[in-house]
């Protein structure tokens, strides 16, 4: 039997500031069936791909800590792989905020690698400043800040190692903007334009993903052409992002508490495009924290809020 590894060898390249989840990835994309090698000095990054198609997909960590580290050079190396025909490279980036890493290097007592001799925060600082050109590049952006191990696991799961292992990975995500907005997005949509069924007392207390709910946001009459035309810009640009070698788009979509339109309308796009061929991961931000984050009391009803 051939495979496809027969003849290309895939490479995802794990990194991002040092706390913010690098060793439960590179574990997760393992169990995925991964052949991973954390810590790698880069120089040995080439030799390791000039021996031949493995037979596995490789995963490979590295941040600051590799001997030969730095962010020119680790983006020079993703130049020269993108070069070669036979190898298929992903730079998957994971993101945490500066307050969060702070409270992780706090509860371990570990010293930073950037500043063994001084506080936790100096060396957090330098490191994201540092690692700003490689974000940048990421085909894959994970912000790690509210995640437990086990919600990274499913992250990589879903946009790392899907089940069939190919294509680029559709991220669909509803959020509250009183909470911010989520990191990592390509795209966001604000849909508080749309009748809110908070201000209906039989549909306050459900979410979304509610029947009753979703036919009340669908029968507001501008739902309708706003849901083609996102439907249409969704599936005009996705093939252009594939065909330039992204592997993972996000999409989000806002509304005043994260619980009814945004969701909703996220729970209406997601099977749609799943139904064209594209891996679709769905996430609810605030239904995944639980509870009512904006409780939609202080918004009138008729307001845009």
């Amino acid at each position: 039997m051939t495979s496809e590894c027969d003849t290309q060898q895939r490479a995802v390249l794990v990194t991002g500031p040092s706390g913010a989840g690098r060793a439960t990835a590179i574990a997760a994309l393992e169990d995925r069936g991964f052949e991973a090698i954390d810590n790698i000095p880069l120089g040995l990054v080439p030799r390791l791909l000039s021996a031949g198609p493995l037979e596995r997909p490789l995963a490979l960590g590295l941040d600051v800590r590799n001997r030969d580290f730095a962010p020119d050079v680790l983006l020079d190396l993703m130049d020269a792989l993108n070069a070669l025909p036979e190898v298929t490279v992903e730079l998957v980036y994971l993101d945490c905020r500066a307050e969060v890493l702070q409270r992780r290097f706090s509860e371990t007592r570990r010293r930073h690698p950037l500043a063994p001799a001084e506080s936790p925060e100096t060396g957090i600082a330098r490191e994201i400043d540092l690692m700003r050109p490689v974000r940048a590049r990421a085909g894959i952006l994970i912000d790690t800040s509210e995640l437990t191990p086990h919600d990274l696991r499913t992250e990589i799961a879903r946009l790392v190692a899907p089940a069939n292992g190919v294509g680029l990975v559709l991220s669909i995500q509803s959020f509250s903007y009183k909470r911010g907005l989520p990191r990592g997005l390509d795209m966001v949509l604000d849909v508080r334009f749309l009748d809110n069924p908070y201000w209906r007392a039989e549909l306050r207390d459900r979410d979304g993903r509610d029947p009753a709910v979703q036919a009340h946001v669908a029968a507001d009459a501008r739902f309708a052409p706003f849901f083609d035309r996102v439907l249409d810009l969704v599936r005009f640009v996705l093939p252009a992002y594939a065909a330039e070698g992204k592997s993972h788009f996000g999409l989000g979509f806002g509304c005043t508490g994260g619980k009814h339109r945004s969701v909703a309308v996220a729970e209406r796009l997601a099977p749609a495009l799943a139904a064209d061929g594209w891996q679709v991961a769905l996430r609810h931000r605030e239904l995944d924290r639980g509870g009512d984050p904006a409780g939609g009391g202080d918004a009138r009803p008729g307001s845009p809020a």
